[in-house]
């Protein structure tokens, strides 16, 4: 059945290229541009995704959140330092899915030149064991090219759990840490919603942590909160009316719940003015304050320590306008995630939430009785429900048919049709019923018939994707980066960098072919973690 492939260190694409031809989507990480790009031009299919990485560290490529049925490392280990290998294995296996198996090709003999070191397969099994993988196939054979001193030892280990063991420590955070309010739970929901829907934000720290800005977490926690806040359902047992009693219902809560910030877009790359701005700024920095102070210190591991270590930042407000960026975010702080945790909430948050929400409900509910409470049951599913964006499609419908209007050509991005105003549709390229994202680079003119009775909530399929390349970043270039207007095309590249993978590390706002390719890595992953059904 066909799965996903990651190839690490694959040259010019051989391998990938096979593996392509079985049916399989291949991540083929290569750390020379020259030979990916001699591989892209050498085996051109839509099935391989090019990808800059090397071992030891792999930091990019995890950094994508995806898992593979099967990780290949071809004539790869006897380059890599006796000294990295233990660091280097580790990696390999948090690519794995529950149930992968990893290939490891040993090649016994002479270095060519190139900077080999000795390799066993003594070595590979007791890594393996040390990382939770079965050995379950040695194959040895001799060399193709006819050296009598080079022969080679195949390895396929197979991972048989969730491949990052934070799977019990979520359980236990969830369900068996003590609480004293739903602190802990709005905090590790928060994270939760940023690895599903903003994980281009978070920034690598080393092997074992990243970083995500303290801002983004407190607007997540803004969120969850104010709803709750709203209809007036107890968060703490000293929590009887609206935001009384809870830490972080400061002067800015207030005035963002009241309604005094002019219904504020709590988004990424959102923009206020005075007043509405430095409500919102203030209640980040109340959240932020009781989420360091609060939940962060307290999550600790079942054996003691903190789980979730913050580090505080100096976040002042601007005298004018304020713009929800990635900058303004990490002005606050920076909260470090064990990289093995935010793999899982990565892989798992579509299934490890509804625990999060179930505990959350019945804490609630147990506030509401002690305190001697009716609760309406339909309130409270409806306030502790994530609140997603509007499914809102209207600027850039009005963008398209204003060029409509001034005789310009818009056309589908899927089928090249030229469109009027009764044909054209805006269609969530990564279909809003699996993810739910009203970004601008997702919105792109479509003819009705293929939004509505073709495509509707399937991804389209790699092939797809790559056929209409071009057309979507003409699309993205005249409807988002119009000359003389910095906002849309600011509020493009934020948008981007938040919630695409790979974008947020460039020093530079990502060009319109780096943002296309994390689009078709997004897509990898709603197919892979979600199986949503590709088109066509």
């Amino acid at each position: 059945m066909p799965g996903l492939v990651a190839d690490i260190g694959a040259v010019s694409g051989r391998d990938a290229a096979w593996f392509a031809s079985l049916g399989h989507e291949v991540l083929a990480v290569e750390p020379s541009a020259a030979m990916r790009e001699h591989g892209r031009r050498l085996h051109d299919d839509a099935r391989v995704r090019w990808f800059a990485d090397s071992l030891p560290s792999l930091t990019a490529t995890l950094r994508l959140g995806l898992t593979a049925e099967l990780v290949h490392l071809g004539a790869v280990w006897q380059h890599i330092a006796p000294t990295d290998r233990s660091r280097a294995f580790r990696k390999l296996v948090g690519l794995l899915r529950s149930g992968g198996v990893l290939v490891v090709t040993l090649r016994h003999g002479p270095d060519d030149g190139r900077g080999m070191h000795p390799v066993s397969l003594d070595e590979i099994e007791r890594l393996a064991g040390e990382h939770g993988l079965a050995v379950v196939r040695v194959q040895r054979s001799p060399d193709a090219m006819g050296r009598p001193e080079v022969s080679w030892t195949n390895v396929a280990l197979r991972l048989p759990d969730d491949g990052t063991g934070s799977l019990p420590l979520l359980r236990h955070l969830v369900l068996a840490d003590q609480k004293s309010s739903t602190y802990k739970l709005g905090l590790l929901r928060a994270l939760c919603r940023i690895a599903d829907g903003s994980a281009g934000l978070a920034q690598e720290v080393d092997d074992k942590h990243v970083a995500l800005p303290l801002g983004m977490v407190a607007l997540t926690w803004l969120r969850l909160y104010l709803p709750l806040a709203v209809a007036n359902l107890p968060q703490a047992p000293g929590n009887r009316r609206g935001a009384e009693g809870l830490g972080f219902a400061g002067p800015g809560f207030q005035a963002v719940a009241a309604g005094a910030a002019t219904s504020p877009d709590l988004r990424v790359g959102a923009r206020f003015g005075s007043e509405a701005g430095h409500a919102v700024h203030a209640a980040l920095r109340e959240a932020a304050d009781l989420i360091a102070k609060m939940p962060a210190t307290y999550l600790t591991y079942p054996g003691g320590g903190r789980v979730l270590p913050v580090e505080r930042g100096r976040a002042r407000a601007p005298a004018g306008e304020i713009v929800l960026d990635a900058a303004c975010l990490r002005s606050f702080g920076s909260m470090l995630v064990p990289r093995d945790l935010w793999q899982a909430m990565q892989r798992y948050a579509v299934w490890v939430e509804p625990a999060q929400v179930a505990e959350w409900m019945r804490l609630i509910r147990g506030y509401a009785e002690r305190q001697g409470r009716p609760l309406d049951e339909g309130r409270l599913a409806a306030a502790i429900n994530w609140s997603d964006p509007d499914r809102d499609v209207s600027l850039s419908r009005a963008i398209a048919l204003r060029r409509i209007e001034e005789g310009e050509s818009v056309r589908c991005v899927w089928t090249g049709t030229r469109l009027g105003p009764g044909t054209l549709d805006i269609d969530h390229c990564l279909p809003w019923s699996a993810w739910p994202c009203g970004d601008l680079w997702n919105l792109m003119p479509a003819h009705r018939r293929v939004n509505q009775h073709e495509k509707r909530d399937r991804l389209p399929s790699s092939e797809a994707l790559r056929r209409a390349g071009d057309s979507i970043v003409a699309w993205w270039t005249s409807a988002y980066h119009l000359p003389g207007d910095p906002v849309l095309s600011r509020r493009f590249s934020e948008e981007s960098r938040a919630s695409l993978p790979g974008l947020s590390r460039l020093d530079t706002m990502p060009g319109h072919n780096e943002v296309l390719a994390a689009v078709a890595l997004q897509r990898l992953r709603l197919r892979r973690d979600q199986g949503v059904p590709e088109w066509p």
